[in-house]
């Protein structure tokens, strides 16, 4: 559960979850989610209105709660806030919210019948980050971040893009696994610094790297071969995401599938330059992204 384990005391002036003044909590989430740069923005401004307005929502609460296990460097500090929106959506599901995010999801809540659980869900992903878990984990804690983190996400996503065929949710599932080993093998320079290696275990082990340390992954011998394994990981999930869609659905799942057209190719550069983790971070500029969504857009018209 969400804050259970706490590190240590409370500092002394915690107020609780800061609250933005705002009174117009849509434009928050809306300005929340254009300020990100994310390649999610673009694909969600297809959709219709109420469906766009949920997921600009859905977006601004994972940005918000993810950037307390990543920007915030006092663990006592960030393990107290991500208890803080447990006890925030606790409250919204009570009636009661406070944030402008909370605000802005009551609506889609309602809609779209989106379960608490899933929220809860994502904040314990997020404090496996906090807390140190995501160093080395085990293929099975590996397995439930991604779960967490990036699955939650596709299934509360598919509930508000709305769908018939029962196989939709395990497309979900596959496809939020893909695209978090693929932002993981994106990502292992960057989570090094912040003393973390998502990689998982087993396969460390297996390339000798079972002690590898996050200053000396970027240079260990065989770590490239421990993220070929994690891409071809990686690449059976798409491959099961895509086995999990009736052509039927493809209309109503069409941002998920523009997001995998972007994330695809990141995987297939990363693949190409050979795994590699101790290069510049891969990017696609604007108008690379914005050619691709468009590519992908055409495949499912």
């Amino acid at each position: 559960m969400v804050g259970a384990d706490q590190a240590g005391q409370l500092p002394p002036d915690f107020a609780g979850l800061p609250i933005p003044a705002t009174d117009e909590p849509k434009r928050y989430v809306a300005d929340v989610t254009r300020a990100s740069g994310s390649s999610f923005f673009l694909p969600m401004m297809l959709l219709p209105r109420p469906r766009r307005e949920a997921m600009l929502a859905l977006y601004a609460f994972c940005r918000e709660t993810d950037d307390v296990a990543d920007e915030i460097e006092d663990s006592v500090l960030s393990s107290a806030l991500i208890k803080a929106w447990a006890e925030e959506i606790e409250a919204l599901f009570a009636g009661h919210p406070k944030h402008p995010v909370s605000h802005a999801l009551v609506t889609p809540i309602e809609r779209y019948g989106l379960p608490k659980s899933l929220f809860l869900d994502i904040l314990e992903g997020f404090e496996m980050d906090r807390s140190g878990a995501m160093l080395r984990p085990t293929l099975a804690e590996l397995e439930r971040y991604c779960y967490c983190v990036a699955c939650c996400v596709g299934l509360l996503s598919v509930e508000i893009f709305g769908y018939r065929s029962p196989k939709i949710p395990d497309f979900a599932l596959h496809l939020g696994h893909a695209f978090q080993l693929t932002n993981i093998l994106r990502d292992v320079a960057e989570d090094a610094e912040r003393g973390r290696i998502y990689l998982p275990a087993e396969l460390l082990a297996k390339h000798g790297l079972e002690n590898v340390t996050p200053e000396e992954i970027i240079h260990a011998p065989g770590v490239e071969e421990v993220c070929a394994e994690v891409g071809a990981m990686a690449r059976r999930r798409f491959a099961e995401a895509a086995r999990m869609m009736p052509s039927s659905e493809r209309r109503r799942m069409r941002p998920a599938l523009l997001m995998r057209g972007v994330y695809k190719p990141y995987l297939d550069r990363i693949e190409a330059g050979g795994f590699r983790v101790d290069g510049p971070r891969i990017k696609f500029g604007k108008m690379q992204k914005m050619s691709m969504v468009f590519s992908a857009l055409l495949r499912t018209l």
